[in-house]
């Protein structure tokens, strides 16, 4: 989660992004982001870095008794000095990878336009079967173009045709990481050659990186209605909590809205997260009819308590008063998505599931603290967030804490939306009342991941970009 002010507290932005008193966005920068004063003659040397992030880390971080008395030394890279100051935390599982340092340049192009550099798609991995599937191909970018689509899967990558490598043999000889490495570096230009299969046979395909713009909700299958049976249900796909999902979520559900629709599945089954303030959004376009209550808290170490602010659902023209809805959930979702499933949990009860698999866990948001001379970006722990009822350690995630849950695997043979993908076929069965299988609670361990079925899960480089840390698996 992350966070963005305006005067007062209005949006986080890292998973969250408030906006206090429901709704809206707010298009001011995140908390923090004014230049930290570098001291005088201090440059961009590693020490420096290494300095600066020591000092913003003992003023904000959420966890500061866990911090070592000490700045580490040895560390060879600033991000690996911020694993080393946070190590701590990570170990008791309350920061797995949350605290990092990025580029202000290319985190504001994503979260502003969605803009980033990929083939476009979303990559899940059976690493015991070493096989490589899409997930999911995003419109405007180079693979969907290229015919690439939700089920294809890759079978070898390589430069040129000469150079191909299986995918089984990347996988043995360097685990997922080979598969990271086998696609190159995430900048316009790299081309690669992949051989895949899909319905269309097997055939090798060239395809080259290019800057494009995510659309967070599809314009194939972001919105739509499914009749089940003769009932109306609505349906979301929303990608990533981003600026321009505002527009796109509102005309959604004026959508929804216009037929009438009170019951909703809510797929967020590979969201990282983003912005508070469209998470936010998103509570106020689902609860029409809670205006006014309180959606959540964000809550800063008693040090920083004046920042402390509470959020309420906000009136928007195009929202709709929700009676039940499904969450498609996995371990790729995370931070504002779990906000949002969990700032619905004490007012709707057994009439909010959770479907699919355990969230990520991830209860807390990061501010900005930015050293533009350095082009660094420190996005640090600083906020955990609550629900109207005060509940909001989800450290394992959301499933122990709902009263409903149905198990489901994420169906590549399907497109996302279809009504005969599992996930969604259990949704409709949780809306209409029918019986399903509760959800293990077991937590997801490391990186945001999505196990899924047959062992899959998104693929995770090491050093995400942003677009890779609030959509995973992107390439």
């Amino acid at each position: 989660m992350k966070f963005k002010r305006s005067g007062a507290l209005l949006a986080f932005v890292g998973v969250l992004s408030a906006c206090g008193g429901g709704g809206g966005g707010g298009s001011s920068p995140p908390i923090g982001s004014t230049p930290t004063p570098p001291p005088s003659g201090s440059t961009c040397s590693l020490a420096d870095r290494q300095s600066w992030v020591a000092g913003e880390l003992r003023e904000w971080y959420l966890f500061p008794e866990t911090l070592p008395a000490t700045n580490p030394v040895g560390a060879a890279t600033l991000s690996d000095f911020v694993d080393a100051m946070t190590a701590t935390a990570r170990a008791q599982r309350r920061d797995r990878f949350f605290t990092y340092v990025t580029s202000i340049a290319e985190e504001n192009a994503f979260f502003q336009q969605g803009s980033s550099a990929g083939f476009g798609i979303r990559l899940s991995i059976d690493s015991a079967a070493r096989r490589l599937f899409i997930a999911e191909a995003f419109e405007g970018a180079p693979a969907l173009a290229a015919g690439i689509d939700r089920g294809t899967e890759i079978l070898a990558i390589g430069t040129s045709a000469a150079t191909l490598r299986t995918v089984d043999s990347i996988i043995a000889a360097e685990g997922p990481a080979g598969i990271t490495n086998a696609l190159g570096p995430s900048t316009a230009g790299t081309t690669r050659v992949l051989r895949v299969t899909d319905s269309a046979g097997t055939r090798e395909v060239t395809v080259t990186k290019a800057e494009f713009a995510l659309q967070p909700v599809s314009s194939r299958y972001g919105a739509r209605i499914i009749d089940d049976g003769g009932r109306r249900v609505g349906y979301i796909n929303l990608r990533t909590f981003i600026d321009t999902a505002d527009g796109q979520l509102r005309n959604a559900f004026a959508q929804l809205r216009a037929q009438g629709v009170t019951e909703v599945i809510v797929d967020l089954r590979y969201n990282g997260g983003g912005l508070v303030s469209i998470g936010e959004l998103l509570g106020d376009l689902l609860g029409a009819n809670r205006v006014g209550q309180v959606f959540s808290r964000t809550v800063f170490r008693p040090e920083k308590a004046v920042n402390n602010d509470t959020d309420l659902f906000g009136a928007q023209a195009e929202a709709i008063a929700s009676t039940r809805i499904a969450f498609i959930g996995t371990g790729g979702t995370a931070s504002a998505s779990e906000l949002v499933i969990n700032s619905f949990l004490p007012y709707l009860g057994a009439n909010i599931a959770l479907v699919g698999t355990n969230t990520y866990g991830k209860p807390v948001g990061q501010i900005a603290r930015d050293r533009p001379q350095c082009d660094d970006r420190l996005r640090v722990v600083a906020f955990a967030t609550q629900n109207s009822a005060g509940q909001g350690a989800y450290f394992d995630g959301l499933a122990p804490f709902m009263q409903a849950t149905c198990r489901a695997g994420d169906d590549l043979a399907f497109q996302l939306g279809d009504p005969r993908e599992a996930s969604i076929r259990a949704s409709l069965d949780f809306l209409a009342g029918r019986a399903c299988t509760a959800i293990s609670a077991a937590p997801v361990a490391g990186r945001q991941a999505a196990p899924a079925e047959a062992g899959r899960e998104l693929v995770s480089p090491m050093r995400p970009t942003p677009a890779q840390r609030e959509v995973p698996g992107f390439f």
